[in-house]
């Protein structure tokens, strides 16, 4: 596949980065209004709420990451599966990315329906869930920013030339 120019590749990155910090804050956001109603707010209000911003801005945000990850992952040096990191980082978000559209937002709108008839239990799936992907996506901005492990074995030498190339421009 081609690759893009360094200022395209830039405003991929910076697209990446943009997408991926609304995700994380979409995030923290449904975390902070589960831990809300385990310390007495009004579910009834706070579901609702939840539900929404999961369907209308975190599920959305989860699939523009992906993508444009898988984009630049692609149009750049560092491919899909020629680095450990990016590797670990595709199956992070792929992970993530099918809990959040087949598991959290169909739990969210559940939540968001029943309010404070919701049972407790389920009350619980709405702090764990927004906490584990927190650490999660955290993890990979970490891969992201540390680029641990090096290049995969199976990638060929030739290709090592081109990523360092591309990375000086």
């Amino acid at each position: 596949m081609r690759r893009i120019p360094p200022t395209a590749r830039k405003g991929l990155l910076t697209l990446h980065l943009v997408t991926s910090l609304g995700w994380l804050g979409a995030d923290l956001v449904l975390l902070t209004l589960g831990i809300a109603v385990q310390r007495g707010a009004d579910p009834a209000v706070v579901y609702p709420v939840a539900a929404l911003v999961g369907t209308m801005l975190f599920a959305p945000l989860s699939v523009l990451v992906w993508l444009i990850g898988v984009a630049s992952a692609l149009l750049t040096p560092w491919g899909l599966v020629r680095y450990h990191w990016v590797l670990v980082k595709l199956v992070l978000t792929t992970v993530l990315v099918g809990l959040v559209l087949f598991l959290f937002t169909p739990n969210l709108r559940h939540g968001g329906a029943l309010g404070a008839a919701l049972p407790a239990r389920d009350r619980a799936d709405l702090v764990i869930a927004p906490a584990v992907s927190t650490s999660l996506m955290i993890i990979a901005t970490v891969l992201s920013t540390y680029k641990p492990w090096g290049r995969r074995p199976a990638a060929r030498p030739a290709l090592a030339n081109r990523a360092r190339a591309a990375t000086r421009m």
